[in-house]
């Protein structure tokens, strides 16, 4: 096979037979990513169901409910670190392998949970399989894929998210309406096992050859303060009193050892987070735009679920197909985002991209009991666009900023920030909602026993459950519920809409601008202004 003059001269190191099958690659790296993607969202059309007492649910509480999804975020993002260096040290493809198959593991076992607990737990062991999936999964792509390829292939791979977020949600209703709530879970195992044989089948190995030293410490100390700072948060939520002594002092000890994890990484010399790579601008605002991207979007999606199943009454099968447009609009505009960078640069895209989806989270405060349909598809189409004109040009800022071979430690950090970006919006912008709530409902609780009202004020779930237990004598609790939680929503969301701006500022500062270089794409001319 003779290898062609234009590819010889780009990058030699790719093989012939490896490039020749790349775009397979690509497609069995994104069946990885969407079993690991399409679990979060599949979960988030079932926290209602899950939230229902037995035996249509488990019955749990909403800070139960953000545990079942944090537990996973946060181991998640406590070894991507640790997980990227694995596999840049081992190889990508047997970590990708062993990823995988803990994860069918945890699915089947959260599937037949039998309380919230074990739930919280077995979502852990999930997150512990898909640590080591995703950066996997971009750091082969990364070594598959020409330089010049490399924006076109993970415009495709973000539009995988799209697809899995699209995905997620319908499947997750159509399981609902026929299956028990473990069945969101239990789907995971046979897409598992299709993508462990197309695995071993087709994607060649890679390593870094010169692989960092692990860092147990450092892994530990994240995931301890992580975990410390969102109980806390979480805490300060359901108490809805963040002055409570157990919320300050456990916030204060989760901040004091994520001091303790940076202090200690950049005297280490083999640190799991290379500090030295944010002196580099560009890549700093990147990786800020990607945890404020996810922490607005995973707080509002959390309050969005309850607003049409609780509010609006529609099961989850319907809320799925609502959700569709968000999802589409990725799949849509994330291999496109990269011809708006060539043509206006990675600032203006970005920033754009920021500003249109904090408009949309604004818009969250305008819905109401009996808003429009098509007002609330066009808000998620929007929000699906503004993320896609985010994600793509800054997943490319972050993965060009590091050299090939550390191609895992780069989808490590950009994974990292965006799983902690996620949690902490979970955790923040939930505990805003469940304040907000509880404030308002009080009021409407008092002719219920002591112990009755602190439930039925846990959450819109909890109040409607007890009214449904009353009887007759609790449907006057149902009309306060819904406005007080329209009110929470509210508020909520022009938190979120707050945070976005933030992050349109962060890039609109700092990102590259558009800059043309004679013989090179606007993409690796801004790269290079960056650097």
């Amino acid at each position: 096979m003779t290898t062609s003059p234009d590819r010889a001269r780009h990058s030699p190191r790719i093989p012939e037979a490896v490039h020749r099958r790349r775009w397979a690659i690509l497609g069995v790296l994104m069946l990885s990513l969407l079993i690991v993607v399409l679990d979060n969202s599949i979960l988030n059309v079932a926290v209602k169901t899950i939230s229902t007492p037995a035996p249509t649910g488990l019955g749990a509480t909403q800070s139960e409910l953000e545990w079942a999804i944090n537990a996973y975020t946060l181991v998640f993002a406590g070894l991507l670190f640790t997980a990227g260096l694995l596999g840049d040290r081992l190889g990508r493809k047997k970590v990708l392998l062993g990823g995988l198959t803990v994860f069918g593991v945890g699915s089947a076992l959260a599937a037949f949970s039998g309380s919230p607990g074990e739930l919280v737990a077995f979502r852990g062991v999930m997150g512990l399989g898909a640590a080591f999936v995703m950066p996997a999964t971009l750091a082969v792509l990364m070594n598959v894929f020409e330089r010049e390829e490399q924006p076109k292939a993970i415009g495709i791979w973000a539009g995988g998210v799209g697809l899995a977020i699209a995905i997620g949600p319908i499947t997750g209703g159509v399981l609902l309406e026929h299956f028990w709530w473990g069945s969101v879970f239990l789907v995971n195992v046979p897409i598992v096992l299709l993508a462990l044989v197309l695995m071993l089948w087709l994607v060649p190995d890679s390593r870094d050859p010169r692989p960092g030293r692990l860092d147990p410490v450092g892994a530990v100390l994240s995931v301890v303060g992580l975990v410390l700072l969102v109980h806390g948060v979480i805490k300060g939520g359901e108490l809805a009193d963040f002055t409570d002594a157990t919320v300050l002092s456990t916030i204060g000890a989760g901040l004091a050892v994520l001091v303790a994890f940076v202090v200690h990484e950049k005297r280490s010399d083999h640190p799991s987070l290379d500090v030295t790579y944010f002196r580099n601008k560009a890549f700093s605002a990147a990786i800020a735009a990607v945890a404020l991207v996810f922490f607005a979007l995973m707080g509002v999606t959390f309050f969005a679920v309850f607003y049409t199943q609780s509010v609006r009454g529609y099961s989850p099968l319907e809320t799925g197909l609502l959700l569709l447009p968000l999802a589409a609009a990725q799949m849509l505009f994330a291999p496109r985002a990269r011809l708006l960078v060539d043509r206006f640069g990675n600032r203006a895209t970005t920033t754009a991209g920021m500003l249109l989806l904090a408009a949309m989270l604004a818009a969250f405060a305008t819905l109401d009991a009996d808003t429009p349909l098509w007002i609330l598809e066009a808000v998620f189409f929007l929000m699906g666009t503004g993320m896609a004109h985010v994600m793509t040009p800054v997943s490319v800022v972050v993965m060009q900023a590091l050299p090939r071979e550390k191609a895992g430690s780069a989808s490590a950090l950009s994974n990292t920030f965006r799983q902690v970006g996620g949690a902490l919006g979970i955790a923040v912008l939930g505990s805003v909602l469940s304040t907000a709530y509880r404030t308002d409902i009080e009021g409407s609780l008092g002719a219920l026993p002591a112990g009755l009202r602190h439930t039925a004020g846990e959450s819109v779930e909890a109040t409607l459950g007890v009214a449904a237990k009353l009887g007759p004598r609790g449907r006057d609790l149902v009309g306060p519920a819904h406005d007080a939680f329209l009110h929470a929503m509210h508020i909520t969301a022009l938190w979120g809409a707050g945070v976005a701006v933030i992050g349109a500022i962060v890039v609109a500062l700092f990102l590259p601008g558009k800059r043309q270089v004679p013989g090179k794409g606007a993409q690796e001319a801004e790269l290079g202004a960056a650097e």
